[in-house]
């Protein structure tokens, strides 16, 4: 390897993000968020699957920075709703609503269903440069409860429950959370690949 990929920007101001990705990349590769390079761009995510999402913004992000980037797009799909919220779980039931408001409208949309089976999904691209990409995309299953629960993690979290842990995502704490999680799958999948390329 010739040279290692040390710094990468995170395309991402969510510090809920920002923090979970760093904890599962470790101190071996610092993520940057785009408040630490400059770039204030509204990214319209108008793709039509996480992957689409996340090269968009690897892409609207490198054109600015001329650097490495990693980008995130995840989101919940429910069974019974035919997949949704999926790409639009952040800004499902409208932009206004806060992390409890919108899982609350979801159990309100899943009201009288029987099947209640859901994955987080997470599609991560690295931008090495505009001819060089690599994606993964990764996911974790569970089950809808209309008893939210936990105060850890964010999104979802309280209402998606994991049956081998008895317990929601917000009930995880933070390092068992990534062990398991779709975003830790791909992260830890990601570092991989990140540990094995060179930039040349």
């Amino acid at each position: 390897m010739t040279k290692s990929l040390k710094e990468i920007v995170l395309a991402t101001n969510n510090r809920h993000k920002l923090k979970e990705l760093s904890d599962i990349f470790g101190k071996d590769i610092k993520l940057l968020s785009l408040n630490e390079t400059g770039f204030n761009k509204d990214i319209i995510e108008d793709g039509n699957t996480f992957i689409e999402n996340s090269i968009k913004k690897c892409r609207t992000v490198y054109d600015f920075v001329q650097n490495p980037v990693i980008a995130d797009d995840s989101g919940l799909c429910v069974e019974a709703l035919g997949n949704a919220p999926g790409i639009y779980s952040a800004r499902y039931g409208g932009n206004t609503l806060n992390d409890k408001e919108r899982y609350l409208y979801l159990l309100k949309n899943l009201k009288g269903e029987k099947n209640l089976n859901a994955s987080f999904v997470c599609a991560l691209v690295l931008m090495i440069n505009p001819n060089r990409y690599y994606i993964v995309q990764e996911e974790k299953k569970g089950i809808i409860t209309f008893e939210p629960k936990g105060e850890n993690g964010f999104g979802y979290d309280p209402v998606f429950f994991l049956p081998e842990y008895k317990k929601t995502v917000a009930e995880l704490q933070d390092s068992q959370k990534n062990r398991i999680s779709h975003r830790g799958k791909a992260c830890r999948m990601m570092k991989k690949i990140i540990n094995e390329i060179s930039l040349l």
